[in-house]
């Protein structure tokens, strides 16, 4: 086992700095701390190409930003639609643990996809402790995405969730324990959330295999261990 030195790892620091610049260029009228939209974009592309040494991609980089951009504003609305207890859009930006979370997993999976995964997995997790949600950056999430409260969600990395799910404090779509560990590094091994999901607080869905249908309920505390139908309720017995 050989071990990278300090000198060859990307830098903490440097990691934050550019999330900070993204929240600056995608909603300047909140946050922009570094002048106008071209000095953003500027210190964007200083920092992603001292991050990315290895085989850097900017102009992909940018243009999955503004890709990112357009998807965040419909996960924003689709916040405000789903929380009556919310005042306005702003409230969301500069309050909603989840929405923060979801906000760095869709920077965070652009690292991954350039298979950047150190980066990608350093913004994910420095989120986790920051709100106590924990999305791999590996995981693909449809548009229009809510999370409710968001203290102790897991989403594991080969998950798959459509579009307009709802997932409530303490869900877990995780993997099953298995002995070959190691050999399932390129398997399916967590669920697979289909579109107008609703998944209640502390349920625990596992499984590569397990595939929840459209527009299911899954009720709070309940395990999932198979697939759902769609159109299904599940709940406690």
């Amino acid at each position: 086992m050989k071990l990278k030195t300090f000198r060859e790892l990307p830098n903490k620091k440097d990691i934050k700095d550019i999330v900070k610049y993204i929240r600056d260029y995608i909603f300047p009228d909140f946050f922009r701390e570094s002048g106008n939209i071209n000095n953003t974009k500027k210190n964007i592309s200083k920092l992603y190409l001292k991050i990315v040494s290895d085989n850097p991609n900017l102009n992909d980089f940018i243009k999955q930003l503004d890709d990112i951009t357009v998807i965040l504003k419909k996960d924003l609305e689709f916040f405000f639609d789903s929380d009556p207890a919310c005042k306005s859009y702003e409230e969301i930006i500069l309050t909603y643990p989840g929405f923060r979370a979801v906000f760095s997993y869709r920077i965070s999976h652009i690292f991954y996809n350039q298979k950047q995964y150190l980066t990608a997995r350093i913004i994910s997790e420095y989120t986790h402790s920051k709100t106590g949600i924990d999305i791999h950056p590996g995981a693909n999430i449809g548009e229009y995405f809510f999370i409710d409260h968001g203290t102790g969600i897991v989403i594991g990395e080969t998950t798959i969730i459509g579009h307009h799910v709802k997932i409530y404090q303490g869900v877990t779509l995780g993997a099953l324990s298995l002995k070959n560990g190691r050999g399932l590094e390129n398997e399916k091994r967590h669920p697979t959330v289909c579109d107008n999901v609703t998944i209640y607080a502390n349920a625990s869905i596992f499984g590569g295999k397990t595939v929840i249908g459209s527009n299911v309920i899954i009720g709070a505390n309940c395990i999932v261990l198979k697939s759902v139908k769609e159109n299904e309720r599940v709940t406690l017995s």
